[in-house]
């Protein structure tokens, strides 16, 4: 039997029992009322099954990192990337993991929501009224690829399991010692809980994505989180749908009226708090009546210099800088090239341009931004036109005024942990989290003492359709 041929074998086995699971799973809680409080307390298992598991993790993260270290030296791994599978290094980055799961068990039960509720027909003297209610409920079965990241194991399996779903997770081969560790762990802490631990199951190689892309009959959604390339090579094969988290080219606008210290804070931290993340800024934008301010431009230029930011600028921020602060920063000072404002850096570089005006803006946003997270800072003064209209010109994801494009995130919307970011059109944009990771379905009801069929044919011989709202509460069953 070939490699391929086994990694398909295999590739189906994990996917049939992925599907088992899910039903198992949503039989067994489906006439619970307490179903929300078993997950629950499945996701608090787990929180504890980790928590005495870290030295397993530890010894596992150190190495990968160990390996990872080797192909940075090697120059076949970005430095960005072997920071992101580090779950130790960055304080507090291990207590937010665990924190991440408490929260996500937390949450409110995103399942079983009437979204409306509609009459459709009002009762007859033979039949009973014809209710319509939108009821949120599983997808069923995620696979979800991700790249490096370990953590988003754990994120995933929490989200997952709160929502009611199954899923698959295929992560970087540089975390894959990591990633092995944390799954089984949740998988024990699911079968201790009284779930089915096949709810989330890890697959190692590309030949098993490669199978699991065409197994449509058991899988319901792919979720690929990572590089532009990945999401489309991923939407290229997969015979199911894929909801795209692409990359994060984020871009800031700094119109005519901003003030300076907001600036300088907000783009600091947008570009400094995390630059691996796909929320961190990778273009400026400045409005080219601030160029000629020398209170505003040199010093915001200073700032972020001082801040280990590089700077690629175009000809005319550029020009526009003392030569005692270009000659100061030489190092960091370093003319732009067309391809900087299509790059996402992911490290401590910025690519600046000057702009004409807002409208100008807007087209550069539109045409070079991945729909990730863009940034206008104004004026805070309201109303504000320019706020407005950049707010209703750009479509992407996410859309802030003054505000730091690192708020771009699951936690910090108050939705718990995610999936990731979700750059596409699909029914979930913006942080995917819980309610992301649910679609709904259509349940039409007889109501009252009326014994007598409905028909969808009776309505082209005289019954009327009504149509009506109604009040949307579960349906008495």
């Amino acid at each position: 039997m070939s490699d391929l041929t086994t990694g398909a074998s295999s590739a189906e086995t994990v996917a049939r029992q992925a599907r088992t699971a899910f039903e198992h799973s949503s039989q067994l809680l489906s006439s619970s009322s307490s179903a929300d409080a078993t997950r629950s307390s499945a996701l608090l298992s787990i929180r504890t099954a980790l928590e005495s598991n870290k030295a397993r993790i530890v010894e596992a993260n150190k190495l990968d990192m160990e390996a990872a270290l080797v192909l940075v030296e090697q120059g076949k791994l970005s430095s960005s990337l072997a920071a992101r599978l580090d779950l130790f290094s960055k304080a507090g980055k291990w207590e937010s993991l665990l924190a991440g799961v408490s929260d996500v068990a937390a949450l409110p039960s995103p399942l079983d929501h009437v979204q409306w509720a509609k009459r459709l027909a009002d009762e007859t003297a033979t039949q009973g009224a014809v209710d319509l209610y939108r009821i949120t409920c599983p997808i069923g079965v995620l696979l979800c690829i991700f790249e490096a990241r370990p953590e988003v194991v754990v994120n995933i399996a929490s989200l997952a399991i709160k929502s009611g779903n199954a899923a698959i997770l295929k992560g970087g081969k540089e975390s894959k010692h990591t990633a092995a560790v944390l799954s089984g762990i949740i998988a024990e802490a699911l079968e201790v809980a009284g779930l089915p631990k096949g709810l989330i199951q890890t697959v190692e190689t590309r030949e098993d994505i490669q199978s699991l892309l065409h197994l449509e009959e058991f899988i319901d959604l792919v979720i690929p989180r990572g590089s532009n390339e990945l999401v489309k090579a991923i939407q290229r094969e997969a015979r199911m749908p894929v909801m795209g988290h692409a990359d994060g080219l984020c871009i800031g606008y700094v119109h005519s009226d901003a003030e300076l210290e907001m600036v300088k804070g907000t783009v600091v931290d947008s570009k400094t708090d995390y630059p691996a993340a796909c929320n961190a800024l990778e273009t400026l934008l400045v409005h080219e009546s601030l160029l000629g301010k020398a209170d505003f431009w040199p010093p915001l230029a200073q700032t972020l210099l001082e801040a280990g930011i590089e700077l690629r600028l175009d000809e005319a921020s550029l020009s526009a800088l003392p030569q005692k602060l270009t000659s100061r920063f030489e190092e960091k000072v370093k003319r732009a090239q067309p391809q900087d404002f299509h790059t996402e850096f992911l490290d401590l570089t910025l690519a600046i341009a000057s702009i004409a005006s807002l409208d100008a803006a807007i087209k550069h946003i539109t045409t070079h931004s991945s729909g990730h997270t863009d940034l206008i800072l104004t004026s805070t003064h309201t109303p504000n036109p320019a706020a407005e209209r950049f707010v209703k010109s750009i479509n992407s994801a996410n859309v802030f005024v003054n505000v730091s494009t690192r708020f771009a995130d699951g936690f910090r919307f108050g939705l718990g942990t995610e999936v990731g970011i979700s750059t596409g059109k699909t029914h979930a944009r913006g942080p995917v989290g819980l309610d992301g990771l649910v679609i709904y379905k259509y349940v039409a009801k007889s109501v009252g003492g009326g014994k007598g069929a409905q028909t969808a044919g009776e309505f082209n011989k005289g019954r009327k359709w009504a149509h009506r709202e109604i009040e949307a509460v579960y349906p008495e069953l």
